[in-house]
């Protein structure tokens, strides 16, 4: 569910510098809830943003039973978190990059890789796959 991050030649800043970075679904999910996986992002000076893939995925995965959000939540709350804001990058633009993450078969972790490598920002994530292909550009959680 998360993808790599960076634009070509933009400098990878350091987790504890005013870094502007994606969170991955997961990670969105575990700031939501207070995990201790999401602690580096408390400790983050940089803003945080979440992706409208993150958003189509979180309520994809309600609908078919594998999620469940706090008790009268909804998917929308999360967008409107006051943590993070929630970033309308262009689609077109946007889904070219995706095109470009071959090494996975899921279309979120891709539209989430794309997203970020589009801003030139870190991608928040703890997929082993998204670590992988993006050495240096990403935010371990």
């Amino acid at each position: 569910m998360d993808v790599g991050v960076g634009q070509r030649g933009a400098p990878v800043r350091g987790a504890a510098e005013a870094a502007l970075i994606l969170l991955d679904t997961n990670a969105l999910l575990w700031l939501d809830r207070g995990h201790p996986r999401s602690r580096p992002l408390t400790r983050c000076a940089g803003r945080l943003y979440v992706s409208p893939a993150s958003l189509l995925e979180l309520q994809l995965l309600i609908e078919v039973g594998r999620l469940r959000l706090k008790p009268r939540a909804r998917v929308t709350d999360l967008a409107h978190d006051e943590r993070w804001l929630l970033d309308d990058p262009p689609a077109a633009t946007w889904f070219q990059g995706a095109l470009a993450a071959d090494w996975t078969r899921d279309p979120f972790d891709r539209l989430l890789v794309a997203h970020a490598q589009l801003r030139g920002w870190r991608i928040a994530t703890g997929d082993a796959a998204i670590l992988e292909h993006s050495p240096g550009r990403c935010l371990e959680l």
